[in-house]
C-alpha cells in the first residue's frame, strides 16, 4: 500500500499542477491577445482583438475541470500557435515579441491539457476515484 501512495500523490499533483498550468496560460493569452491589439501593437482599429473570444468560451470549463474541454482546448490552440509564429517571424520589434510570448503560452496550455486528459484518462482506467470525470 505505501508503494502506491507516493504514486498517487505524484499523479494527484500533477493534475493540480497542468490545471492551473492550462487556466494561467489560457488568462495570459486573453490578456495579451486584448493587449497585444488594443493598447501595446495596434494594427488598426482594435477590430483584431476580438480574436480572444473563443479563448474566454473554455474558462468555465477548465475551471470546473471538464475533461471534454480540455480536449478541444488542446485543438484550438494551435490556430493562436500558428498565429504567433507567423507574426514572430514577420512582424519586427514589439510585436515580434509578443508573438513569441504568444507561442510560449500557446506550448504551456497544449502541454497542460494534454497532461491533464492523459493523467486523468489513466487514472479512470486504474480505476482512482476523483480523478476521471467528463
Amino acid at each position: 500500500m505505501l508503494a502506491i501512495m507516493p504514486h498517487m500523490v505524484v499523479t494527484m499533483d500533477a493534475v493540480r499542477v497542468s490545471r492551473w498550468v492550462a487556466l494561467l496560460s489560457l488568462v495570459g493569452l486573453i490578456v495579451l491577445g486584448l493587449a497585444w491589439e488594443l493598447w501595446l501593437a495596434r494594427t488598426g482599429s482594435g477590430a483584431l482583438a476580438l480574436k480572444v473570444l473563443p479563448l474566454v468560451v473554455p474558462l468555465v470549463g477548465l475551471a470546473r475541470q471538464r475533461l471534454y474541454t480540455y480536449r478541444w482546448v488542446s485543438l484550438l490552440v494551435w490556430v493562436y500557435f500558428a498565429e504567433g509564429v507567423v507574426r514572430a517571424t514577420s512582424d519586427h520589434g514589439l510585436s515580434a515579441r509578443l508573438a513569441a510570448l504568444e507561442v510560449v503560452l500557446c506550448l504551456a496550455l497544449f502541454t497542460a491539457c494534454a497532461l491533464q486528459v492523459r493523467l486523468r484518462l489513466r487514472a479512470a482506467a486504474q480505476g482512482k476515484p476523483g480523478q476521471a470525470g467528463a
